[in-house]
């Protein structure tokens, strides 16, 4: 059996790029809900890596909509970055190796953001390392082909993989290369094309690009929405496996709930900006945030004991919530 290399946290000592490596205070500050997604974890570490806030690109949570099966799922919008840091993010075509070209774009100075198998990033050890396929979004930063090692920005992390898992993220085993049907991934490069905005210009153009979102919010509150599809839902949750609540609420709960705890943390950020945004309104966006995560253990114990829970009263507080949210929101930016 192959040796396997253990996931590596990058220190001080040994990270090659950013030698002072510290989580943003977005994943370090108390929230309900630690994570979000991979892709918006990732952008929040990318943009502090490139000494950016990221709390100035987190209007795109006001536009979370309720999609009949999931809500939408929050992610930080390419052409708000662009125009808010300076930094543009393009489809990478892949035509040669993936190794080839992360080589290459690295080189340059650039960052490849990738969607990768789960199965062979040693971080997800609690997860899905070794234990099953599943796609994430990565950033490479570094890449040594010689000593078949990359360093990489995952969720809210920053790692390092070589041998074996080197070899499995590029498709360079024996028979993940012979595979003629595996498609390319998605590969995304991140190039600086300006300097970032900073102090006041910065603040103004997050709450110009914060107007244009709530133009786009959803016209009927997406809580409700979900409300009335949940009966069916839950039928779902009780009647199918562990591995299918999971799937659910991560796609459900948590992106409901995250992203709303994102909003509050945004309208933190505007108010010790010198924007002042009423205090119910981030409040309440933070009551989603709680509730959600209420609900979620509310279902989780539902389904141990095989009972109904319909849990009208979480619906009932998210709905209340909401209202005092977006529509308020958008009284005072529209």
């Amino acid at each position: 059996m192959n040796a396997r290399t253990p996931a590596e946290v990058v220190t001080a000592a040994s990270t090659p790029a950013d030698s002072d490596f510290q989580q943003h205070a977005l994943h370090r500050e108390e929230r309900v809900w630690l994570e979000t997604n991979c892709y918006v974890d990732l952008w929040i570490e990318l943009l502090h890596h490139y000494r950016c806030d990221p709390h100035a690109g987190l209007s795109f949570t006001v536009t979370q909509a309720f999609e009949g099966d999931q809500f939408t799922f929050p992610k930080f919008s390419l052409d708000d970055i662009a125009r808010l840091y300076g930094l543009q993010a393009q489809e990478l075509a892949i035509y040669d190796t993936l190794e080839a070209h992360v080589r290459e774009q690295t080189r340059r100075g650039q960052m490849v953001v990738v969607e990768m198998d789960a199965y062979y990033l040693p971080d997800t050890r609690a997860t899905a390392y070794r234990q099953t396929h599943t796609k994430t979004t990565i950033a490479i930063d570094a890449i040594d082909t010689d000593a078949k090692r990359i360093t990489y920005f995952h969720n809210a992390g920053y790692f390092a993989l070589s041998g074996e898992d080197y070899d499995g993220v590029f498709r360079l085993m024996p028979g993940l290369a012979s595979d003629v049907h595996a498609l390319f991934p998605y590969v995304e490069f991140v190039k600086r094309a300006r300097a970032p905005l900073e102090g006041h210009a910065l603040v103004q153009r997050s709450v110009d690009l914060l107007a244009l979102r709530l133009a786009d919010r959803p016209t009927v509150n997406p809580v409700a929405q979900w409300r009335a599809e949940f009966p069916a839902h839950l039928r779902a949750l009780l009647e199918r496996d562990p591995a299918y609540y999971h799937l659910y609420t991560f796609n459900v709960m948590r992106q409901l709930g995250s992203n709303f705890e994102l909003l509050s943390k945004y309208l933190g950020w505007l108010n010790r900006h010198g924007v002042e945004v009423p205090v119910e309104i981030q409040t309440s966006a933070q009551a989603i945030a709680s509730e959600a995560m209420v609900m979620q253990f509310r279902l989780a114990r539902a389904r141990m004991r095989s009972r109904t829970d319909a849990c009208e009263d979480c619906f009932d507080s998210m709905q209340a919530s909401y209202d005092k949210v977006i529509e308020p929101l958008a009284a005072c930016f529209l």
